[in-house]
């Protein structure tokens, strides 16, 4: 897997040499376009999808006790720790045993947490932590401190990650998917860092379409 992605960032033609123009209209894009982007579609993505929420919400109602929304601290930009916002689509008692690394038909999951995970649409109260500036649509998933030194070991440059927001989709999510681990995790966003713009985020933005409306990609 590691020597396919490696070989696919020599080959994907995302990624062409930039002339000058273009790297400046990047520059802009990075520093300016990309937030108010953001913003504007968080606001009309808490609008469209808020009758999806609705059903989130009540649907975690129906089925268990406990909170509807989960909150918990993940690493931003800089190493900057936040509140992560998602519907809740676990047991009460998921990591009564300490932090654990979700895995595919993880027994954990409820029933009704399994159709949010599908379509993703457990990540949606994330638009909130894109209006308030913890990340953006595009970037590396966050990730938890715990697993952030627990990687590290093993992969030293896993920090860097924190070289820009993470989002709530990215580079990584629509190629591996959330079942592929840490070190093709790591180079699939490497590659998204090193070139990220305009045109790598509209792509990532359909592919993230496609994999949502097929249930591809969730743990």
């Amino acid at each position: 897997m590691i020597d396919q992605i490696h070989r696919s960032a020599e080959n994907v033609v995302l990624f062409p040499e930039q002339s000058r123009t273009e790297k400046a209209a990047v520059g802009w894009y990075l520093r300016f376009g990309k937030r108010l982007a953001d913003c504007i579609a968080a606001c009309v993505g808490c609008v469209i999808l808020s009758p999806l929420m609705l059903v989130a919400v009540l649907g975690i109602l129906f089925e268990s006790q406990g909170p509807i929304i989960f909150k918990q601290e993940r690493l931003g930009l800089n190493g900057k720790v936040f509140i992560l916002y998602k519907f809740r689509s676990m047991r009460m008692d998921a990591e009564a045993g300490g932090p654990t690394w979700t895995k595919r038909n993880d027994n954990r999951v409820t029933k009704f947490g399994h159709f949010l995970r599908k379509y993703h649409i457990d990540e949606l109260p994330q638009l909130i932590n894109i209006l308030r500036g913890d990340m953006s649509w595009i970037g590396p998933r966050p990730e938890r401190a715990y697993f952030y030194h627990k990687f590290g070991k093993d992969i030293p440059e896993f920090l860097t990650r924190l070289a820009v927001k993470p989002g709530l989709t990215g580079w990584a999510q629509v190629n591996g998917g959330y079942d592929i681990g840490p070190k093709e995790k790591f180079l699939l966003d490497k590659q998204y860092i090193a070139k990220q713009s305009l045109r790598l985020d509209v792509v990532v933005l359909l592919k993230t379409v496609s994999v949502v409306l097929k249930g591809n990609g969730a743990r």
